[in-house]
C-alpha cells in the first residue's frame, strides 16, 4: 500500500499543479483586461467572473466527469480531469487580479508610461501584470491544494478514471476494508493529509514573505 501511495502521488501531483496552472493563466487574462478596460469589455468580464465564482463546481465537475468520459473524451483520464477543474476554477484569481489592476492602472509609473507612448496591452501585460503576481502566487499555491482535494473526492466518488492510480482511488477500493484492513486506506489518506496541510503551509509562508508591510 504505500508503494501503491507514493506511485499515486505524481497523478495527483499532476492534476494540482496542471490546473492550477491553466486557471493562473486565464485567471490573470480575463481578471487583468476586467480591471483595465471600462464599459462594456469590463461588464462582460465581471459578469463571466461572476458567473462563474457562484456555480456548484463539485456538482459539476462530477457531472461533466461522467458525461464526458463516457460520451467524448473516453479515455483521456486524469487530462479530462484538469480540463474540468481549469474550465470552473479561474474565478477566484480573476476577482483578485481585476481588483489589483483597478489599484495599479491609476499609479504614477502606469501613468509615466503611458505619456511615453505605451500602448494599452503594452501597460497591462509589461508594467501591471509583472506587479499583481505576488497575490497570485499565493492564491495559486493553495489552489493547488485545493484542486488535489478535489480530485482525491471526486475519484472516491467514483467519477474519476478506474485505470489510472490515484490517492482517491485507493481510498474508494480500500474503504469497504476499513474495519478489518484499516491499513488499506491509512496512506493514501495520510498522503492527503500532508500534502494539502503543505502546500497550504506554503501558500501561508509566501504570503508573509511576499507581503510588503510585514517585510517592513
Amino acid at each position: 500500500m504505500f508503494s501503491e501511495t507514493v506511485d499515486a502521488a505524481h497523478n495527483d501531483l499532476y492534476v494540482g499543479l496542471a490546473a492550477t496552472l491553466i486557471t493562473t493563466l486565464i485567471g490573470v487574462a480575463v481578471g487583468a483586461l476586467a480591471g483595465y478596460f471600462k464599459g462594456v469589455v469590463s461588464d462582460v468580464l465581471l459578469g463571466l467572473i461572476q458567473m462563474f465564482f457562484v456555480i456548484p463546481v463539485l456538482l459539476l465537475i462530477l457531472l461533466f466527469a461522467r458525461v464526458f468520459s463516457v460520451l467524448v473524451f473516453h479515455g483521456l483520464g486524469l487530462t479530462l480531469i484538469v480540463l474540468i477543474l481549469a474550465f470552473f476554477g479561474w474565478s477566484g484569481i480573476a476577482f483578485i487580479v481585476r481588483g489589483e489592476t483597478f489599484r495599479l492602472k491609476e499609479m504614477e509609473f502606469v501613468q509615466a508610461a503611458r505619456s511615453l507612448g505605451a500602448g494599452s496591452y503594452r501597460l497591462l501585460f509589461r508594467h501591471i501584470v509583472p506587479n499583481i503576481l505576488s497575490p497570485v502566487i499565493v492564491v495559486a499555491t493553495l489552489n493547488i491544494a485545493g484542486f488535489i482535494l478535489t480530485e482525491v473526492v471526486v475519484s472516491f466518488l467514483g467519477f474519476g478514471d478506474p485505470n489510472t492510480s490515484t490517492w482517491g482511488l485507493l481510498l474508494n477500493e480500500g474503504f469497504p476494508y476499513v474495519r478489518t484492513s484499516w491499513w488499506v486506506s491509512l496512506f493514501p489518506g495520510l498522503a492527503v493529509v500532508f500534502c494539502v496541510l503543505g502546500f497550504n503551509l506554503m501558500g501561508d509562508g509566501l504570503s508573509d514573505a511576499l507581503n510588503p508591510r510585514l517585510r517592513e
